[in-house]
């Protein structure tokens, strides 16, 4: 999406959502307003970007003139929800967010219960796409409330899970302790011919003190008891998969995301695992867009020492740096190292905030706060070429 006019200055405009506030897209038109206070004759490119998680879905459909749909599914709890998904300009490439039917923020924090909570609803989702006739199929792996490792998205797509006596497993992570067999002989037929990636931005394990229970399991409300039982369950369930499906999962790097659901797509879709921010840049043609430019300017809501791994802000920074163009981040708020991504491509960081305030005024003001912290940082600019000059 370009602004055009006079020629003057290239921009690439690549921020991520603000969660809770705005998208992307919304962000990126905000920045463009104070970058054009600035700048009027300026080119800006905006390309909103996303690592994966919240975002995901519409910077891969907006961002490339696709199609969104709305579908009722399976909620984490077995509640029926609402959850959109899309179909990249492509015609051929549907776009799930995990989130939008198995996400957190469908339960309020008195309900979470990762011990029960169930992809079921994005296998639902997964399978409508195959039933439409797509057959690439990208799914966004963050914010789940669940820890069941794929197997209800598995047991949408005609898998079963079953205990010693061959009764089907009840839903949820706990439940695949006393997973005894996998049967798959009833398993959707298109999943042969479908491309399945997920895309994530964490590189966790399945199990183990780095993996998906002991890292994100008490965020969904699992105490040190059930984080250790459910790490002992995704254990049990590594065997099965790879003694029925012959898939090893256990130690893979991203089968940890959305509570295990990573290593779900490799064992039931035979689908692949990349990083969040390279898989949407390469769809949006965020390197052509590099082409000519003299700055990048991202935006997350929080830069922290977490945002150097794999998140969107620091993979748009390594693209550009890697064009010899530099990048500017703006944040809703900085946290604890984030001078660390000095290191990761980043030239230079800018809060957003012009006084103090609440988290909930902050909200209320993103789009107001991000165009005026990009005029003062093309302000700053301006003011440093004209000392070198």
């Amino acid at each position: 999406m370009y602004n055009t006019g006079v020629m003057g200055l290239k921009i690439i405009i690549a921020p991520q959502s603000f969660k809770g506030s705005v998208s992307g897209l919304v962000a990126a038109q905000a920045i463009a307003r104070g970058v054009l206070a600035v700048e009027p004759t300026a080119v800006t490119v905006l390309v909103p970007v996303a690592d994966g998680g919240d975002g995901t879905l519409d910077a891969l459909v907006e961002g490339t003139g696709g199609q969104t749909f709305r579908s009722v599914v399976t909620g984490p709890l077995g509640q029926q929800v609402e959850a959109s998904w899309g179909v990249m300009r492509d015609g051929q490439t549907a776009v799930i967010e995990m989130a939008r039917a198995s996400g957190l923020a469908l339960l309020p924090p008195r309900k979470r219960n990762p011990r029960v909570a169930t992809t079921r609803g994005t296998g639902e989702l997964i399978k409508e796409a195959l039933e439409r006739g797509y057959t690439r199929i990208l799914v966004g792996l963050g914010g789940s409330a669940t820890n069941d490792g794929g197997a209800g998205m598995a047991a949408a797509l005609g898998f079963k899970f079953l205990d010693a006596k061959g009764h089907p497993l009840p839903a949820g992570g706990s439940a695949l302790a006393k997973l005894s067999r996998i049967d798959f002989s009833s398993k959707h037929s298109r999943l042969a011919q479908a491309t399945v990636v997920g895309v994530t931005d964490v590189t966790n394990p399945l199990c183990g003190p780095t993996g998906a229970s002991a890292i994100y399991g008490p965020q969904k409300g699992a105490s040190p008891d059930v984080v250790a039982e459910l790490d002992a369950a995704l254990q049990h369930f590594a065997k099965v998969v790879q003694r029925d499906l012959g898939h090893s999962v256990l130690a893979l790097p991203r089968t940890g995301a959305a509570g295990g659901l990573g290593a779900g797509l490799v064992a039931f879709a035979g689908g692949e695992l990349r990083s969040g921010i390279d898989m949407v840049c390469e769809a949006v043609g965020f390197d052509q867009h590099l082409e000519g430019a003299s700055l990048v300017i991202t935006g997350e809501g929080r830069a922290d020492h977490s945002s150097i791994y794999d998140k969107a802000p620091v993979g748009v920074a390594r693209r550009a740096q890697a064009k010899g163009v530099p990048t500017i981040l703006l944040a809703g708020s900085l946290g604890a190292g984030y001078e660390q991504l000095y290191q990761h491509g980043i030239a230079g960081i800018m809060c957003i905030a012009d006084r103090p305030m609440t988290f909930e005024q902050s909200l209320s003001r993103t789009e107001e706060l991000l165009a005026g912290a990009a005029e003062r940082a093309l302000r700053l600019m301006r003011l440093g070429s004209a000392v070198r000059a």
